[in-house]
């Protein structure tokens, strides 16, 4: 006895979109609440710095506390708008699968049909947003790591990948705009020509940024190497640290996603949601480590003809750590240098965030 079919009159590639769809909106779901654990952990780190900051020091405002300000208004936005983000998904899913299920040829065709609703319209806004705001923070960390080599030489580097960005938000704009008419919709010829660009070129944002961190971050890794001893300062080189700063973990999800969005593949709806999510959890993992005094900043490597002092965050290394005792109690304010000639003392600073 056969068992009766009550699934959708449908086809199955069909069926299959609308599954991806589902899927895509749980993975973003899961991803959401990593980022609600990251922003609270961000917040609590930086008003920690930004409040010890104004009882140390008597200005009104100092570096430290305009930084920590800046990145909490900064990750604030991001999490709001993420927020919308995630509640326009969740609403789409109702209006589609529950409000409107016999609607003729599916839900995916009463989606395809309706690209043009205040809900869709924020959906793709929303997205874009995001995926801009992520780009400006990874072409900011690219510019404060290659600052250590002079600001020159910075520009230089970042000059290539801001045109990249700037020519990413017309093609992100133009794409959210035909996406959203009516008859249109993030499938259609048109819109997927404009998407596709966008995010081909949001994608080699964010991949050449990846590679010149890295870069940058592997030289310093080897003469950091030369200059220190054991594992000072292991959880700046390690091959997670590089990650985390380099942004990576949205790279590899993105180039995922354009594949099989390229190729019209169901499964891009998946990568859509894991990628988004991927870039949001890499920014605010960067941002943790900004918090608490463990990312390179731009005095990480002192320039020097034979380098033998480096600091993160306001603690400085050097090859051997009982010349200056480091106070365990508080690392940011630990100094250790080198006892390796040549060395003058302006090669080992001392530089407090707070």
């Amino acid at each position: 006895m056969s068992t009766p079919y009550y699934g959708p009159d449908e086809s199955a590639y069909d069926i299959f979109l609308e599954r991806t769809f589902l899927a895509g909106d749980v993975v973003s779901g899961a991803g959401y609440g990593i980022q609600v654990v990251l922003y609270v952990s961000c917040v609590t780190f930086l008003y920690s710095q930004y409040s010890r900051s104004r009882s140390s020091s008597s200005s009104y405002l100092i570096n430290g506390d305009i930084r920590a300000l800046f990145l909490i208004f900064y990750i604030t936005l991001l999490f709001v708008i993420e927020s919308i983000y995630t509640a326009v998904q969740a609403r789409t899913v109702q209006i589609m699968y529950i409000d409107n299920r016999n609607y003729p040829g599916g839900p995916w065709a009463y989606f395809l049909a309706t690209q043009n609703l205040p809900v869709n319209v924020m959906f793709y806004a929303t997205l874009f947003v995001l995926t801009f705001l992520s780009d400006l923070l990874v072409l900011w960390r690219c510019w404060v790591i290659w600052t250590a080599s002079g600001r020159l030489i910075a520009a230089i580097v970042v000059a290539f990948p801001t045109i990249l960005v700037l020519a990413s938000f017309v093609m992100g704009t133009l794409w959210t705009l035909q996406s959203s008419q009516p008859g249109l919709s993030l499938y259609s010829a048109l819109p997927m020509a404009y998407g596709t660009s966008y995010y081909i070129i949001s994608l080699s944002v964010n991949i050449l940024l990846t590679i010149l961190i890295t870069i940058r971050l592997l030289l310093y890794r080897r003469r950091a190497r030369r200059a220190i001893q054991g594992d000072q300062g292991s959880e700046y080189f390690s091959l997670a640290a590089i990650v985390i700063e380099s942004a990576a973990l949205y790279s590899v999800f993105a180039l995922i996603f354009i594949i099989t969005y390229a190729i019209n593949n169901p499964l891009n709806q998946i990568f859509l949601g894991v990628a988004s999510s991927a870039q949001q959890i890499a920014g605010y993992l960067i941002i943790y480590r900004v918090a608490q005094g463990r990312a390179w900043n731009s005095g990480a490597f002192s320039e020097t003809g034979n380098p033998s002092s480096f600091h993160f965050g306001g603690s400085s290394y050097g090859g051997n750590s009982n010349a200056y005792p480091a106070n365990q109690n508080n690392r940011r304010s630990a100094v250790m240098v080198v006892e390796e000639p040549p060395l003058s003392l302006a090669m080992v600073y001392k530089k407090n965030l707070g």
